[in-house]
């Protein structure tokens, strides 16, 4: 394990801090990352230590808020994810601020959250995650059909696949089945399977639809 392991924009927040504290915190974000999907508690850990660390660098306070969210600690993901938006300026863990306030069992305040930004303000893939977020929160309220709506966006494309494409997919055909129309539901997660071979390189089909794969974004995908 070393600092340099540290993606290359985290380590570039660290150089505020003396060259040995930054290497240090930049150890316990790796190991955070490393950890998160097999031991989420030690990944936490990890995250409370950059923080004593680096309390004030955006980067540190995110991880911090990520290894909450994933130990179920939503009250402090929230509170962490606010302070990491007031640092950084940044957006981008909305989606996540949504789905801690649905967490905590508010899910008519994750709604409020999630519209409180201009979609067109949001990158793609983060606009993808909010749909699914407030879908989320749709659900818990009951509201099916609401819930279905807020997966229809320009995003939910059947035959390209970009890396959001298979979640976003899984979560369509989720209220479908919500909504007893297993056949639909069925054909979305079909094509939610279809996009995630696509994506892994695994180009050979066994008929069913030709998934395109898209690695970025084109022309004109905000609109």
């Amino acid at each position: 394990m070393q600092p340099a392991q540290l993606d290359k924009q985290a380590r570039a927040q660290l150089r505020t801090l003396s060259k040995e504290n930054a290497e240090e915190v930049a150890k316990h974000l790796v190991m955070a990352g490393r950890l998160i999907e097999e031991d989420a508690e030690a990944a936490h850990k990890h995250a409370l230590a950059a923080a004593n660390r680096a309390g004030r660098v955006a980067v540190v306070r995110e991880a911090l808020a990520i290894t909450a969210y994933a130990t179920g600690d939503f009250a402090l993901a929230l509170r962490e994810l606010r302070t990491y938006r007031r640092i950084s300026g940044s957006n981008d863990q909305l989606p996540m601020m949504v789905d801690s306030e649905r967490g905590m069992g508010r899910p008519e305040r994750a709604l409020e959250l999630g519209r409180s930004v201009p979609r067109a303000e949001l990158a793609v893939p983060v606009r993808v995650e909010l749909a699914i977020a407030m879908s989320g929160a749709r659900l818990d309220l009951g509201q099916k059909e609401l819930a279905l709506g807020e997966l229809e966006i320009p995003e939910l494309d059947p035959n390209r696949a970009f890396s959001w494409s298979p979640g976003l997919f899984d979560a369509y055909a989720t209220v479908l089945e919500e909504l007893d129309r297993a056949e639909d539901a069925k054909a979305w997660f079909d094509r939610a399977d279809r996009a995630r071979a696509a994506l892994g390189g695994d180009d050979e089909e066994e008929g069913g639809e030709t998934v395109v794969v898209v690695e970025e974004e084109p022309d004109g995908a905000d609109d």
